[in-house]
């Protein structure tokens, strides 16, 4: 039974001592069975218990490679880098990770808590939560994500486990097995991973500095029909890039035209200055998508949903039969964070946290070469990397230093060449740890780009 652990652990010391490289390709489970004379079950197995371990990463379509580097705890300091060395530091740094915590969090987040834990409270708290929620949850809610041109309507607000879940409910409610969905080329990770998992077509949408190009759109729903969009109007991960309003109008006239229902990711916004959604334009085509892990914390959160009036029932059940509802304790507490201003209080804290950050990655990152693409409230940095570098050989450089970032392909769809380019998450680590991080990367980019 244990035979498949065994592999996994051969190839994780092939991949601990270098044998195996960062961004380096694993062979089809079926080579790698024939080659190992084992069955195509266990390969999967191996292979599976390499993911769940951390150490690769699969993409449907492309295989299975070697992470950048494996998952290390954050909160250690980093070494600094010796020039001309190649010596690893003892410590890592994640900027794959991107969870922010603001100063004082727990102590802002206490004491909505503790009437919970009330024996005669605790009591209903620990039933389960149906989709709609409570109507208490719905008002909180809508309240939260209203904007000065959006209000949602309560009776529209659905609630899942956390954000990805609900993305994964709004698109198994929308789309059948082998159904096309438009995403943008460079999209969310777990988007990829869901639409794997629910036998969903992701087609890549092209994009410039605006966003989503609406001709983009028009010319693949043309091509063959789309079921639906999945888009990230502001804030988009992993470029930080917000649509302006013109933009959206068009991009909403587009999709009117071409009746496609959308799946809006807003997980992010509540950093951005400009605040309304695409669903403004879009009422009654528009599932927008949120969440408490970002603004709040990702240990204790709570996935939100805003459906068209017609589509409650669907995205309802959906939810039911993913698995995917949302925990009591945690929607208790959240909309109690609501009602109080601790979600607003967090909100203000966690923008001037991503201000300061920003400010340290152009001061970091000022003279490395190459372009930084971000916006001074995000979380997370565009590295496109000096053209002496390509994202696998950058990666694996920084994870000899100690250092994890998230090449190109893991945000690229389809079978294009991914850009050259990294993302930087700039919220897990504490801020002196990151910027000896962003000094030790601007080296190893210098040195890449001179020769030295």
């Amino acid at each position: 039974m244990d035979d498949y652990r065994r592999l996994a652990d051969r190839i994780a010391d092939d991949i601990a001592t270098g044998r195996l490289r960062p961004g380096e390709r694993l062979p089809p489970q079926r080579v790698f069975a024939r080659r190992r004379g084992i069955a195509g079950s266990t390969a999967g197995r191996v292979y599976a218990e390499l993911v769940r371990r951390g150490l690769v990463v699969g993409e449907v379509g492309r295989g299975t490679f070697v992470r950048a580097a494996p998952a290390a705890p954050t909160g250690r300091a980093l070494a600094e880098p010796v020039a001309g060395s190649g010596g690893a530091p003892a410590a890592r740094v994640n900027l794959e990770l991107n969870y922010p915590s603001a100063p004082g969090q727990s102590e802002l987040l206490a004491p909505a808590l503790a009437p919970l834990l009330r024996p005669d409270v605790l009591t209903e708290a620990l039933r389960p939560a149906p989709a709609d929620g409570t109507p208490e949850a719905r008002a909180a809610v809508a309240a939260l994500l209203a904007t000065p041109g959006w209000r949602p309507d309560p009776d529209g607000v659905l609630f899942a486990g956390n954000a990805r879940q609900a993305i994964a409910a709004a698109l198994a409610s929308l789309v059948r097995p082998g159904g096309r969905v438009g995403v943008e080329a460079l999209t969310y990770p777990l988007v990829k991973e869901i639409a794997a998992r629910l036998g969903i077509v992701l087609v890549p949408l092209a994009m410039d500095r605006d966003g989503l190009r609406p001709d983009a759109l028009a010319d693949a729903h043309r091509s063959a029909p789309l079921s639906a969009l999945y888009v990230q109007p502001t804030l988009h991960n992993p470029t930080s890039v917000t649509m302006g309003d013109g933009r959206k109008r068009e991009l909403a006239g587009v999709v009117r035209e071409l009746g496609v229902p959308v799946v809006e990711d807003r997980i992010w916004s509540f950093l951005a200055a400009d605040g309304d959604p695409l669903a403004v334009h879009l009422p009654e085509l528009a599932h927008v998508v949120d969440g408490l892990s970002k603004r709040v914390a990702p240990g204790l959160t709570v996935g939100f949903l805003v459906v068209p009036p017609d589509r409650t029932e669907a995205v309802a059940a959906a939810v039911r039969s993913g698995g995917w509802s949302a925990g009591r304790f945690a929607l208790e507490a959240g909309v109690r964070w609501a009602e109080d201003g601790t979600v607003a209080r967090l909100v203000a804290a966690k923008r001037a946290e991503a201000a300061r950050r920003q400010r340290l990655l152009a001061k970091e990152l000022a003279a490395a070469g190459g372009v930084v693409r971000s916006d001074p409230y995000a979380y997370y940095a565009w590295w496109e990397l000096p053209a002496s570098w390509r994202a696998d050989t950058f990666t694996a450089a920084a994870a000899a230093h100690g250092i994890a970032v998230t090449p190109g392909d893991a945000f690229a769809v389809g079978a294009r060449r991914a850009p050259d380019a990294v993302r930087l998450g700039l919220a897990s680590a504490p801020e002196p740890e990151l910027e000896r991080a962003l000094r030790t990367l601007a080296a190893v980019a210098r040195r890449g780009r001179t020769g030295r």
